[in-house]
């Protein structure tokens, strides 16, 4: 059975084990040998990440065929219209392409949440807002690029979810074992055969 861990990723941790520029990594929080982050999270975001022994769950992870959900929590600059929201519910036409629809809608700060270190830069005169943004992509730092493309910097970024795996009681650093829930790989459409020729009737 394949071993996966889910890990709440703190701000400025690097998504690898090894780094030559004595950045923070995952080998300050995981000791787990064999195990390889599946998918990505920037070294400025923070939040939920999948680490898994079996190859096959990291390119199930990050195939945008499977369409997996991901939830992230976005504290961005300024007062998030309703336009913003719509047209991130739309798709962003971003410089690779336009993004699928999204799921978007505004939120309370989340109740869950913990200091950053350091914090976000407050500033009295330039309100912020939160939004709950759920995606089924991965682009390089696609949150980040939809917020700006709507006019709303993102500020701070936490992934809560992919799929049914969420952070719930994880702290900063901290990794729990999980069991795998994902779908079995898609099934390739199969040719389509020509007819049999039905005998004539005489």
């Amino acid at each position: 059975m394949s071993r996966i861990l889910l890990f709440n990723k703190p701000f400025r941790v690097l998504t690898q084990f090894t780094d030559t520029e004595g950045r923070s990594t995952l080998a300050d929080f995981i000791k787990v040998p064999d195990v390889y982050a599946a998918g990505r999270l920037d070294f400025d975001s923070e939040g939920l990440l999948i680490l898994t022994d079996d190859g096959r769950l990291q390119q199930q992870l990050a195939n945008p065929a499977f369409k997996l959900s991901k939830t992230y929590c976005v504290q961005v600059d300024g007062e998030i219209s309703e336009e913003a929201l719509n047209r991130l519910r739309q798709g962003v036409q971003l410089k690779d392409g336009p993004t699928r629809p999204a799921r978007a809608r505004r939120i309370d700060p989340p109740h869950w949440l913990w200091p950053r270190n350091p914090p976000v830069r407050f500033r009295r005169e330039q309100p912020t807002s939160w939004v709950e943004l759920v995606i089924t992509e991965g682009r390089n730092r696609q949150v980040r690029r939809m917020t700006a493309e709507v006019g709303f910097p993102t500020l701070r970024l936490i992934r809560w979810s992919i799929g049914n795996w969420t952070l719930d009681n994880l702290a900063p650093g901290q990794w729990r074992e999980e069991q795998v829930h994902l779908p079995a790989t898609p099934a390739r459409p199969s040719p389509r055969r020509s007819p049999k020729p039905r005998p004539r009737q005489r």
